[in-house]
């Protein structure tokens, strides 16, 4: 089997899922990128954009890429916007299937407003902020191996279709 990398949204489901596939798959190891540079670094990313800059969190979190994308048996959840870097995307694709995890806009509002910590909610107006940001995105995932539309399929029926098109290879 083939690497497994996560994209999407924020609130998309990548770090569910991520646990949920490392728990199937317990030959591989998962590897969070926003959590290992917010451990690297003793910040959360909020405080790291707050101190330093955008720029300076998204060189930190290239680096991340190409340090975590070596070698075999990796489930990889990236931050939302790791994929609009070309260098990132060609590496990520490069190193195993990439799965867009694929939401509406509203069930993506409903999931990060459960969560008071997400940058997104300290906007004025984080529905239209999301709105924005997805439509920015989209493009960038939509060139991901697979998209998958979380929206209507349960986390077990998404897990399943990771591990079947991982397998097959194809």
């Amino acid at each position: 089997m083939e690497n497994i990398i996560l994209v999407g949204m924020p609130a998309s489901g990548k770090t569910t899922l991520g646990n949920l596939l490392s728990e199937e798959l317990s030959d591989y190891i998962l590897i969070d990128t926003d959590s290992l540079i917010e451990k690297t670094q003793g910040m959360t990313i909020s405080q790291i954009f707050e101190k330093y800059s955008e720029d300076y969190f998204r060189k930190l979190e290239y680096d991340i890429i190409q340090m975590v994308c070596q070698g075999k048996n990796k489930i990889i959840s990236i931050g939302g916007g790791a994929f609009e870097n070309p260098h990132n995307r060609a590496t990520l694709l490069n190193f195993g299937k990439v799965f867009y995890l694929k939401s509406d806009l509203d069930v993506l509002y409903y999931r990060i407003s459960l969560d008071s910590s997400r940058p997104l909610l300290q906007k004025e107006n984080p529905k239209q902020v999301l709105e924005n940001l997805l439509k920015k995105r989209e493009e960038n995932f939509k060139k991901a191996h697979y998209t998958i539309d979380t929206t209507s399929m349960s986390e077990e029926e998404t897990v399943r279709f990771i591990i079947n098109a991982t397998k097959s290879g194809s």
